[in-house]
């Protein structure tokens, strides 16, 4: 599962990845996002959680103009350090939950798309785009990358390592699943040069996973991870999904005391959204799987487990991505939320860079045969919003649990005056602690993070405008 698919589904993640981003969408109001002062800031505060994309306001690059605009992006240095994302747009199965299934997996297909792969970071690694400046982070996401064949996957870091500028710290992250995985596969990356592994659990709960298209029973899902822990070669993560159908509290606490009892490096915890029209909402509406918990539900779930995870060591690094290792970095994740730039490789793979961002063309046939006519084999090229690096500042601080106000007021002054009145109301809600230059999200505020989001980009297109009139309450 893509890291883009799984920041829609609650993470309060911006990051690149893979995903369609549409251009435009309708302006908001900083009023919109007055909650009332005296509900339960963490169950009532608001009705739905919002989506907050950081592509927002993007400025669509004409057709005919895409190629001029690419060469010059891939022409033009870079002078801070970026990161790196491969996409392996293949799935063993279509996993229920899932809005973003484009192949299905075929193991005569893995040699011929490494070649691909190989191919164009071949092509690209004299582009000073590329060349320029440093690498410090990779992740290697979805689709399934643990599918592919262990010498595949080898030889692809070990091409990472041969064209691209990787530091000597790099973090190189691989994405995947507990089926089609193993130890010896593990150790072969390892060796290789992969630093991490984020394994995508969902769930342990066997009879919750079965619903969900997932082959292996949980038992056998923690027996894999703990091998990989004891193997000692990579930092190990994995994903937790709350809020499924038909999955119990007991069923998630017992997942929250299972990442615990493996010793795993870091876990992450996302809220289920259901895709309109999808699999699972369909499941749904049909009577076939039983409806998810509502927000509220979903928000005492979520900050359950923060409590029990803390109280038990683990630290918590971000709205959804908590750590109890010294070795789990969470380096590219970080990245993106702060805006950096993002270099994508592979088909279906999203970046961004100088003031553009691109998704490589993901249908594998129209994208080898533009390649072969010389064209860049790329769709939804456009331009950032004009407010990118404040949205950047402002996702990347609430994430980090510290919002710094003069920072953002720095680069869109009138910010300030914008939201003053937003957060003084998110304040006394309980959503949040405002003190100088800074803001706080609660726990609450952490599980509505998006909305939060949301209402500051209110008041960045209200400081834009050069007028405040939308910071009263409608």
């Amino acid at each position: 599962m893509t890291r883009m698919l799984k920041a829609q589904m609650g993470g309060g993640s911006s990051q690149v990845g893979h995903g369609r981003h549409p251009a435009q969408s309708a302006a908001v109001r900083v009023s919109d996002y007055f909650v009332r002062v005296g509900c339960d800031p963490l169950t009532e505060a608001f009705e739905r959680r919002s989506f907050s994309p950081p592509w927002r306001g993007s400025r669509p690059i004409d057709a005919e103009n895409v190629d001029t605009v690419m060469q010059r992006v891939f022409a033009t240095p870079r002078d801070e350090t970026a990161v790196a994302y491969l996409h392996v747009p293949f799935c063993q199965t279509h996993c229920l939950f899932c809005g973003f299934f484009q192949n299905v997996w075929r193991p005569e297909a893995g040699p011929a798309y490494v070649d691909d792969l190989l191919t164009e970071l071949a092509a690209k690694a004299r582009a000073p785009l590329v060349a320029s400046a440093p690498i410090d982070a990779v992740y290697i996401g979805g689709g399934t990358p643990s599918a592919l064949a262990a010498d595949d996957l080898a030889r692809l870091v070990e091409g990472l390592h041969r064209y691209l500028p990787l530091t000597s710290d790099c973090e190189i992250t691989l994405e995947g699943r507990s089926f089609g995985f193993d130890v010896a596969k593990a150790a072969k990356v390892a060796d290789a040069g992969v630093t991490r592994l984020s394994i995508g659990v969902q769930t342990f709960a066997t009879e919750v996973r079965r619903r969900l298209g997932r082959k292996l029973a949980g038992p056998e899902v923690a027996l894999f991870l703990a091998e990989l822990v004891a193997l000692g070669r990579t930092a190990v993560v994995c994903d937790l999904i709350y809020g499924l159908p038909g999955q119990t509290r007991s069923d998630w606490s017992r997942d929250i005391e299972t990442v615990d009892e493996i010793g795993l490096d870091g876990v992450t915890l996302y809220a289920l959204n259901m895709f309109p029209g999808g699999p699972m909402a369909m499941a749904v509406e049909k009577g076939k799987l039983p409806a998810p918990p509502t927000a509220g539900g979903q928000a005492r779930i979520y900050a359950d487990a923060v409590e029990r995870l803390t109280a038990l060591g683990w630290l918590q690094v971000s709205q959804s991505h908590l750590v109890r290792s010294a070795r789990e970095f969470n380096r590219y994740n970080s990245a993106i939320k702060r805006g950096v730039t993002c270099l994508p490789f592979g088909a279906g793979a999203g970046g961004q860079a100088h003031g553009v961002r691109w998704r490589n063309v993901i249908d594998l046939a129209q994208r080898r045969d533009m390649i072969a006519q010389g064209q860049q084999p790329v769709e939804g090229v456009a331009l950032v919003p004009a407010d990118h690096a404040a949205h950047a500042m402002i996702a990347a601080g609430l994430e980090s649990g510290q919002l710094d106000l003069a920072a953002v007021e720095s680069i869109r002054p009138g910010f300030r005056v914008a939201v003053a009145p937003l957060l003084a109301n998110w304040t006394a809600a309980g959503l949040g602690n405002l003190s100088g230059d800074g803001f706080r999200p609660s726990c609450a505020g952490s599980f509505w993070i998006s909305n939060l989001t949301s209402g500051l980009l209110a008041g960045l297109q209200s400081a834009a405008l050069g007028d405040a009139h939308g910071c009263g309450i409608a």
